[in-house]
């Protein structure tokens, strides 16, 4: 199990890692001047790889961490808690597919910095999962 447990942290910080960098791609893609082809369409070659590497690693850390949980059995609201944490931090994976769609097809409506903020989101999710992982308050 700490074989397991191992692998689960790395998958789990790769992705946190993508997911922190996928956003500040965005933020330039916003910036990007109209006239500007050339910028955006590297900008946008950086995320979609980014992304095709982040999303199975994603998946890899919830795989891992749902062995842990038939492991250990699933006890504790914290575990419920951080589940639910998990399963809103995969809809911020997905739903940033859905973003670089949107800016491959030239339909992103966002500013830069709606994109800042939205950048913010995976680091006070994070910060929840590591506290509900390692405290266990319930």
């Amino acid at each position: 199990m700490l074989w397991l447990k191992s692998f689960h942290i790395f998958f789990v910080v790769s992705w946190f890692a993508g997911l922190f960098y996928l956003p500040r791609i965005f933020v330039n893609l916003a910036m990007v001047p109209a006239d500007s082809a050339a910028e955006r369409e590297r900008l946008l070659l950086m995320a979609r790889k980014l992304y095709k590497f982040v999303t199975p690693i994603g998946l890899l850390a919830v795989a891992c961490g749902l062995w842990l949980w038939f492991g250990y059995g699933f006890s504790g609201g914290w575990l419920h808690a951080k589940t639910g944490l998990v399963l809103l931090l995969l809809g911020y994976n997905f739903y940033c597919g859905r973003l670089l769609n949107d800016f491959a097809a030239g339909r992103n409506a966002r500013s830069d910095v709606w994109y800042r903020f939205f950048n913010e989101l995976p680091v006070f999710l994070l910060l929840a999962i590591v506290t509900l992982a390692v405290v266990k308050p319930f």
